[in-house]
């Protein structure tokens, strides 16, 4: 690394060897919020059998870190949120072949599973779990924040998203979110994380939902009608009774993250992306 004026100049080698290192962690140890949140839920939880299969759990996630072997066998297609500064100028290649090639990394010395098919309808593995999805973000500065975010597809398969009518109102929001987690039902391996995007156009909302997900658990939106949304459907939501492992319980969520962003006027875009318990993410900073 070397700064030229007011560049900074970083060799793309550094970000491989960062998201090699953060693929393989995100995906053997739970992230501390995580962590928190699902020793929580076990204090919390009146139901004995909802109680005794967060015990399970909790157990399985220590085994996981203590043995080095992954927290759940679907280890994900690597979702990585770069956000680089203005002044940063990358040299020595090109940053998706180095995101890819740390992905690559990861997952080979990692010994994760490798989920990616490179056609969607050819179904051909690609043996080495790239290509990633890569979300860049150009802010100011001279730093690189990257977000590693390993994505199952029993959760990602329950994810939904709404283009309804302004009419709709947030009655209309609350309901699609909540419908959302009940269809997913067991599927999504609750308790869940639910990560919502509500504006923007059709894709926005999406990304929205998804970077809401990688939000500290227990932190909330600093605009304040949402902040009450998302504790509004977080009640909700437990008051379904799902439970973990959709066996019933107290806890079918342990937390609503909401994301907005404006829209037009004839619109109201609202993406659901629901994640599993393990709800894997991991930042760094370089």
């Amino acid at each position: 690394m070397e700064e030229a004026g007011m560049v900074r100049s970083i060799d793309v080698k550094l970000l491989t060897e960062n998201i090699k290192e953060m693929c393989i962690q995100a995906n053997h140890y739970l992230a501390p919020d995580m962590d928190k949140a699902m020793k929580n839920a076990y204090e919390k939880e009146t139901k004995p059998l909802a109680k005794q299969i967060l015990g399970q759990l909790l157990e399985n996630l220590n085994i996981a870190g203590e043995d080095m072997i992954p927290i759940c066998q679907d280890t994900g297609m690597a979702v990585v949120f770069l956000k680089v500064g203005q002044d940063v100028h990358f040299e020595g290649g090109s940053v998706e072949a180095a995101v890819n090639e740390g992905v690559r990394q990861g997952y080979a010395e990692g010994y994760l599973r490798k989920s990616v098919v490179g056609d969607p309808l050819l179904r051909v593995n690609t043996k080495d779990n790239t290509p990633a999805i890569i979300h860049y973000e150009i802010v100011p500065g001279d730093k690189v924040e990257i977000m590693v975010a390993p994505k199952g597809f029993g959760s990602e398969n329950m994810s939904k998203i709404y283009m309804l009518k302004p009419a709709d109102g947030i009655e209309g929001v609350k309901e699609a979110i909540i419908n959302t987690v009940k269809e997913a039902g067991p599927n999504a391996c609750p308790p869940v994380v639910v990560g919502v995007g509500i504006g923007g156009t059709f894709e926005k909302a999406a990304i929205l939902a998804k970077k809401a997900l990688t939000r500290e658990i227990g932190t909330h939106s600093e605009l304040a009608h949402i902040k009450e949304l998302e504790e509004e459907l977080l009640e909700k939501i437990n008051q379904i009774g799902l439970g973990p492992a959709g066996l019933g319980g107290d806890t079918t969520a342990l937390a609503v993250n909401i994301n907005t962003y404006a829209t037009h006027i004839a619109g109201l875009p609202v993406a659901v992306n629901i994640c599993c318990h393990v709800n894997r993410h991991i930042a760094r900073t370089i």
